[in-house]
């Protein structure tokens, strides 16, 4: 039995729990605690601020978050393209490396490829770190081929694949054979140079023919050699060189860069042959086509005429064929070629 009335213990009380409880039990929420529920309207109140400043804080805090996020990329990129020309002495590092110097040079090498590789990707033309970034990474390591072949190509090539300097880029190649002598495949690269980007073929031409008296040397550079000298520049000995270039290139990106010059070559060809079905076409109709089907309708091709990538050639103001301006093609033209 009881042996007496349990004390109530009112320290723990909460009249909220209170009518909880009662709802559960009687099926109705009700309560009669004047007190608590007098508070009622003025904390709605706050509640209702608390609800239309909340939108607003949130929207304030994204944009500050943004901003903020906006500031660390621009500082992280600047200070990374700053970092590296920290040290723009090949010599003095390779001295500090001591016998670790090739293998710093590898990191230079990583740091290269990912430099340009960015560039790349987000379209940007300005790429004057490529240089130290090479010089630095060939006179740490002189035999590390990779560096002068990759770096050679891009540096010669014009915007917006490369950075339009030859004359850093022959420069590289020179170093690469006083440093590897017996690797055939430098005079050639030489020879590219020399006859893509300075247009002297008589230099071209030595380059391969340098290049050929070499036992390991492909007998092809020998024919290259002459065939430049007796007629520079054609579109068949371009297309040869490139593809040569592509056939032997094992770095995906020099085999990219060729297979798209092979394109732009063929693009030069096609659109030459279309002017020429143009001005026929004027002859018969009496002024110039506006577009490709101008010409199919008249029967003097079969069919619309299209690029590498499946795009389909146009006609400019001056109503000559050109590339189309959607196809990837055309913004891979070297600046100075592309139409106005």
């Amino acid at each position: 039995g009881l042996s007496g009335t349990r004390p109530i213990n009112t320290r723990g009380f909460d009249p909220t729990k209170y009518c909880l409880y009662r709802g559960l039990l009687h099926g109705s929420a009700r309560c009669s605690v004047g007190d608590f529920y007098a508070q009622e309207p003025e904390m709605n109140g706050n509640k209702f601020k608390a609800w239309v400043l909340l939108p607003v804080l949130l929207v304030g805090f994204g944009g500050i978050w943004k901003l903020q996020h906006s500031i660390d990329a621009r500082r992280t990129a600047l200070h990374q393209e700053q970092d590296d020309l920290v040290l723009r002495s090949g010599s003095m590092l390779k001295m500090m490396s001591l016998e670790y110097a090739p293998l710093v040079a590898e990191l230079y090498w990583t740091r290269v490829v990912q430099y340009y590789g960015g560039k790349q990707a987000h379209h940007e033309s300005n790429i004057d770190l490529l240089w130290p970034l090479l010089d630095v990474t060939t006179t740490l390591d002189p035999n590390l081929i990779v560096a002068y072949r990759f770096g050679s190509t891009f540096l010669s090539e014009a915007p917006p694949r490369g950075a339009g300097h030859a004359d850093l880029a022959i420069q590289l190649i020179e170093r690469g054979i006083r440093e590897n002598p017996d690797y055939w495949r430098l005079y050639e690269d030489l020879g590219f140079i020399y006859y893509f980007n300075v247009k002297d073929y008589k230099k071209a031409s030595e380059a391969f023919l340098e290049g050929s008296k070499n036992p390991h040397a492909m007998i092809w550079m020998k024919t290259f050699a002459a065939r430049i000298a007796e007629q520079g520049e054609n579109r068949q000995t371009s297309a040869m060189l490139w593809s040569e270039v592509y056939s032997s290139a094992t770095d995906p990106d020099i085999k990219r860069n060729a297979q798209t010059h092979l394109a732009l070559l063929k693009a030069q060809a096609d659109c030459e042959q279309l002017d020429k079905i143009a001005e026929e076409y004027k002859r018969r109709v009496g002024h110039f086509p506006t577009t490709m089907r101008d010409l199919i309708n008249e029967g003097l091709i079969q069919g619309a005429a299209a690029d590498a990538e499946g795009y389909v050639y146009t006609f400019d103001q001056n109503r000559k064929a050109q590339l189309n301006p959607a196809s990837p093609l055309f913004k891979q033209q070297p600046i100075s070629k592309k139409p106005s």
